[in-house]
């Protein structure tokens, strides 16, 4: 049974909708996109999922999207609203793993080891803008300090698996998938499949943390 919790930041307020674990072990704590909220097919399949193999999936909506704006400020205050949650998420004393999609992933990866992240999951990092590879932002990647998986569509514009530098972290690629890893019609593979395998990299990752 999912709760929606409140949190008041130096941003504004946030909202945390949590979906628990029965028997939680850590919790997952995931903040969407620039262009997006918590609905994202990645993120709402791994709440779907995860809860059932001990993880509690915290799904963050910054203060920017509480509000009801359209456009997310700048990353600075994105750092800050998510700062300002952290508390809620750690409150239950079990190790949180930070993560995100997109804009979320960079927020994660910059503030992880800072805020005493056990991880940093990173879906659909935008390794740099689409067609502008020389504004690359893999020194927030390679910077987590902690143990990191990143989860990209082979097809993402903002970064294909094929451009990410060797650094020390994971990379799970899903074939075919879009930035939002969405699938072309002629794909060889289905939604299900590409979703079952982003769960899966998930899953298995999470399940290999000490």
């Amino acid at each position: 049974m999912t709760k929606t919790e409140t949190v008041p930041t130096d941003a504004g307020e946030a909202r945390i909708t949590w979906h628990p674990a029965p028997e939680p072990r850590r919790v997952l704590a995931l903040g969407h996109g620039a262009g997006g909220g918590i609905e994202a097919r990645d993120l709402a399949a791994l709440a779907a999922a995860l809860p059932a193999l001990g993880t509690t999936v915290a799904l963050v909506e910054q203060p920017w999207r509480v509000a009801g704006k359209k456009l997310a400020p700048a990353p600075k205050t994105l750092d800050t609203g998510w700062r300002g949650l952290w508390p809620a998420l750690a409150a239950q004393g079990l190790p949180v793993v930070a993560g995100g999609r997109s804009a979320g992933a960079r927020v994660a990866c910059r503030t992880g080891a800072e805020l005493g992240a056990a991880a940093v999951l990173a879906l659909a990092f935008p390794l740099h803008p689409p067609g502008r590879p020389e504004r690359s932002r893999a020194d927030e990647l390679l910077a987590t300090g902690l143990p990191t998986l990143v989860v990209q569509g082979d097809n993402d514009p903002f970064g294909k698996p094929g451009e990410f530098p060797e650094g020390p972290y994971e990379l799970a690629a899903i074939p075919y998938g879009d930035h939002g890893f969405a699938l072309p019609k002629r794909a060889p593979v289905g939604r299900d499949e590409a979703v079952g395998r982003i769960v899966g990299a998930v899953a298995g990752w999470l399940a290999a943390l000490r």
